[in-house]
Order: structure tokens, then C-alpha cells, then sequence
């Protein structure tokens, strides 16, 4: 079932996720529901909050042609579409810069600088520990989407150029969704 993405300016983005105690049937559906809903907007990634939910849930699926070859190499060994209950990033090096969008901010997209790698902990759909550790764009989604569930927003860290760039439809969007910036 497609669900409806909640837009910025929606108090239930600035909301800290609860931690999932168990992977439940009602959990999975969510889940299965989030990719639907991601993939018909044509997401990379998709946090609980962004549907107006708060359990600690993304989702995330990066085409292959979004990463280079070598990260690309690197990340194979993640399977795709990646669902994590209570992801935490344990470490993180490097640096990389780039333009982000979301889809609670539709037609906004600023430069944000994260990590280049990221260790992540995260319990799989089937209920097991995880720990992976992933580059180049997937190390940005995850970034990106675990933010989300910490009530912390791509234009939080974004450069303030972009951000000044932007105000002006990041205004619009915030007032039609009952809040302000």
C-alpha cells in the first residue's frame, strides 16, 4: 500500500524514533509499505517519519548506476533493498560532498557533506544483528535516513548556501505543512 509522505513543515519530522523491541508481522508490513510508497515516488530511502510514523525503520534502495564502480564493488555485498530496525552508525571516516534531495522536501535539493564510510548496526527484517559497513552513496543514504529517525533534516547540515538558496520554497513548504523553519 502506498502511504502518503509527510512534507516538511510537519511537526513529526523533528521527532526522535522508539526503538523497535521486536520485529513484528504489523513491522514487516510497514516496511514492505515504505518501499512501495519510496519506490512510487522514486526514492533512494525512506524513514518512518517521512510516512508519519516513529518507529525505528528506513529503508533504502540505491540503484547501481548512483555509486561509482569502485564503491559500487564495495557495497555488493549488501543486498538491496536494505531494511533496518534501530540502525545506529557505530563509526564513520572520510568525507564526501554532494547534492541531497528527500522526499519531504519535493524540487529541494542542497549540498550536504557526510562521511565517505559509515559502520552501521541494524537489525534485519528476519530479526538478526548487522553491522555493515558501506561507502559512497549508500554510506550518504544511510547517513540521510538515519538522521531522519533522529528528528535531524538534510538542511540541518547542509551549506548554508544552499540553505539561503533554497529559503524561499523551504518557507512555502513549511507553512502549507503547518509549521515554519
Amino acid at each position: 500500500m502506498i502511504l502518503d509522505i509527510v512534507h516538511y513543515g510537519s511537526p513529526v519530522l523533528r521527532k526522535r524514533s522508539t526503538v523497535v523491541p521486536a520485529v513484528t508481522k504489523d513491522l514487516l508490513r510497514l516496511a514492505s509499505d515504505m518501499l512501495e510508497t519510496m519506490y512510487a515516488a522514486k526514492g533512494v530511502g525512506l524513514a518512518a517519519q517521512q510516512v508519519g510514523r516513529l518507529e525505528s525503520l528506513c529503508v533504502i534502495d540505491v540503484p547501481p548506476d548512483c555509486e561509482n564502480e569502485e564503491d559500487r564493488g564495495f557495497n555488493a555485498r549488501v543486498a538491496m533493498p536494505l531494511v533496518m530496525f534501530n540502525p545506529s552508525i557505530v563509526a564513520s571516516s572520510g568525507e564526501q560532498d554532494g547534492s541531497e534531495g528527500c522526499l519531504s522536501f519535493p524540487k529541494i535539493g542542497c549540498d550536504v557533506k557526510r562521511a565517505s564510510e559509515v559502520t552501521v548496526c541494524y537489525i534485519a527484517p528476519d530479526g538478526s544483528q548487522k553491522v555493515e559497513t558501506v561507502r559512497g552513496f549508500l554510506a550518504r543514504a544511510v547517513q540521510h535516513e538515519t538522521d531522519h529517525l533522529n528528528g535531524i533534516l538534510f538542511v540541518d547540515r547542509a551549506d548554508a548556501k544552499s540553505v539561503e538558496k533554497a529559503s524561499g520554497k523551504l518557507k512555502k513548504l513549511a507553512k502549507a505543512n503547518g509549521g515554519r523553519m
